[in-house]
């Protein structure tokens, strides 16, 4: 896994970190933990600037996570509710979630935006809330702008500082990218399995 993500890199430079860290908030193959930390090496190799990898994994970010504000905005609350009562167990959301999650966003807002983007998993699950909650695009770009940078400079500047010492622990960077994937792989089989679906209710006025 991570001889694709160098090789990707190195074919593609900038453009091909973006699309990485782009796909990465899609559907997450590859997590921007293994991502960036590598570009960061290869920008200590002298392979690109420092400031462009960053640059790079910052933009792919935001465009990554474009699709699921617009789902949450246009789709909106209800009509998510109802797909999860049908596809529930694929999505491995129950309408509880859908509901539980839009009222913890409303609770904290632009906080939960900013934060959100520092949390692995959370940092693409938070656009969803933020479009059903129709939080205004600038704000929402503004506060996942800042987030993502910083979280794409600390991952970066890890690999970038390791420097030579990098070359040391190379070698596990294999099987700990496939071993993250197969985790997560592991991980929506067993929700799929162990989902239970909600029976088909109007939501309470509580809700």
């Amino acid at each position: 896994m991570d001889e694709f993500v160098k090789s990707l890199m190195e074919n593609y430079g900038a453009f091909g970190i973006g699309l990485l860290m782009f796909l990465e908030n899609i559907f997450p193959p590859i997590p921007s933990e293994i991502i960036m930390p590598l570009a960061g090496y290869q920008a200590a190799q002298g392979q690109m600037s420092i400031y462009t990898v960053i640059l790079a994994g910052t933009i792919g970010t935001v465009l990554g996570i474009m699709p699921w504000y617009y789902l949450g905005y246009f789709f909106g609350e209800q009509r998510i509710i109802r797909l999860s009562e049908r596809f529930g167990r694929w999505m491995t959301l129950a309408p509880s979630d859908v509901r539980a999650a839009d009222r913890w966003f409303r609770k904290y807002g632009y906080l939960a935006v900013f934060l959100g983007r520092l949390v692995p998993t959370v940092r693409t699950l938070i656009s969803i809330p933020a479009g059903l909650a129709e939080m205004p695009l600038p704000a929402f770009l503004l506060f996942s702008t800042i987030g993502s940078l910083i979280w794409t400079s600390f991952l970066a500047l890890s690999g970038y500082l390791l420097g030579q010492s990098y070359e040391l622990i190379d070698e596990y960077v294999g099987p700990v990218s496939n071993l993250i994937v197969l985790s997560i792989v592991v991980l929506y089989v067993y929700r799929v399995i162990t989902f239970k679906p909600e029976s088909r209710r109007a939501p309470s006025r509580a809700e």
